[in-house]
């Protein structure tokens, strides 16, 4: 896995992440676990799918967090450690970190590993799979070696699907949007990503395996006074059409600086279009 994420842009995202996730797909995901689920979280970054999910499951449970940057690991448990003892909960970081909440014990371990080799993660042993801002940077052949591998249920967040939009519109977004889908679809280091087919391709990998799929949206609702998080978008988004679209960095250059004055005046709202994916083994329940 070649892609890497800065954990400043992770903890910028995280709060947008927790409002967008899907509550009543995660309830059928949480349904269909055994009780005490070992869970295993793919490309987990600093755990935030974590913090959302574990006090949404309740009870004990033990999770293996992986990812390919051990910095990003060992910065997820020291958050999850502070999060949880701003929860009340008792702390322990012997052998890994334990939380202790009145509803269960969660035990939680982490795996440096490469996402790109479905076969070193024993993915198998696992109760149920979940991951969260992944699968659009996978490749279709990824996905059936993932589809092939779990055993459970897999609950993936926040996938995007294209259907985003700046409010309000710009004569640019044309040539930012057309250059940013072509990021999307570059080899992030699985193959060519499937970007906003990844519903689509998630869902033939998965049904193909004899899962039942369903989807639900987790759109990002971006309103004008998220300054920090705007500008960081606004700022992606253009860097990466103008890598595709070098004929058109004019337009892309005038559409970024009339982006910034508005998020400057308070003027600029984003919605970013996300699924949900949630895969039931056995044609589900």
């Amino acid at each position: 896995m070649s892609e890497t994420f800065d954990g400043d842009w992770l903890a910028l995202r995280e709060p947008f992440d927790a409002a967008a996730r899907n509550p009543a797909l995660a309830a059928r995901f949480i349904a269909a676990l055994p009780e005490r689920p070992v869970i295993m979280d793919l490309g987990c970054g600093t755990g935030s799918l974590l913090r959302w999910l574990a006090p949404r499951i309740a009870g004990d449970q033990a999770w293996l967090l992986v990812d390919a940057d051990a910095g990003l690991l060992a910065r997820g448990l020291a958050e999850t450690a502070d999060w949880a003892e701003a929860q009340g909960f008792d702390v322990s970081v012997r052998g890994g970190l334990t939380v202790t909440t009145p509803h269960g014990v969660w035990r939680i371990a982490t795996r440096v590993a490469d996402l790109a080799d479905l076969e070193g993660l024993d993915i198998g042993d696992a109760d149920a799979v979940v991951c969260s801002a992944l699968l659009d940077l996978v490749s279709r052949r990824w996905l059936e070696a993932l589809a092939a591998a779990v055993r459970g249920p897999m609950l993936a967040c926040l996938n995007v699907d294209g259907h985003d939009r700046m409010m309000p519109s710009h004569a640019g977004d044309i040539a930012v949007t057309t250059g940013f889908r072509r990021d999307q679809a570059r080899d992030k280091g699985f193959g060519p990503s499937v970007g906003r087919h990844a519903e689509a391709a998630f869902r033939a990998a998965f049904s193909a395996r004899g899962f039942a799929v369903s989807a639900a949206e987790s759109h990002w609702r971006i309103a004008p006074g998220a300054a920090h998080m705007l500008s960081a978008l606004v700022h992606g988004h253009a860097d990466a059409a103008a890598h595709w679209m070098p004929a058109a960095r004019g337009t892309i250059r005038a559409a970024r600086a009339a982006r910034l004055r508005q998020i400057a005046a308070g003027r600029l709202a984003m919605r970013v279009g996300h699924r949900d994916l949630l895969a039931l083994p056995n044609g589900g329940y």
